[in-house]
């Protein structure tokens, strides 16, 4: 199976970041590949080229709609819960949900 692309997008990056790493890890252990970038707001309209599809933090989940305009790429909010909760197996079942979309 190829590398899924997905950029991670959040008000500044930082807890993010921290979900991303526990994203790569669960992918990793489930023998997929997993290419994953987190940026702020600021940033996702300079590298969203290079992504198959954008998730969202809950945080910045108003900005989606620019966000989609922005990119034309599949696009989803993460759920509140399973951000807080860093529930990968659910945040892994809609990123497949948007993967197949693209």
């Amino acid at each position: 199976m190829e590398k899924m692309k997905v950029l991670l997008v959040c008000a500044g990056g930082m807890s993010t970041s921290i979900l991303m790493q526990k994203m790569s890890k669960y992918w990793q252990e489930n023998g997929l590949a997993l290419d994953i970038k987190a940026v702020g707001l600021s940033e996702y309209q300079d590298v969203f080229q290079h992504y198959d599809i954008v998730m969202v933090g809950p945080q910045v989940s108003y900005r989606m709609k620019e966000i989609i305009e922005n990119t034309a790429l599949p696009t989803a909010a993460i759920p509140s819960f399973d951000y807080a909760m860093a529930n990968c197996p659910n945040i892994m079942k809609l990123a497949q949900k948007l993967y197949a979309e693209k």
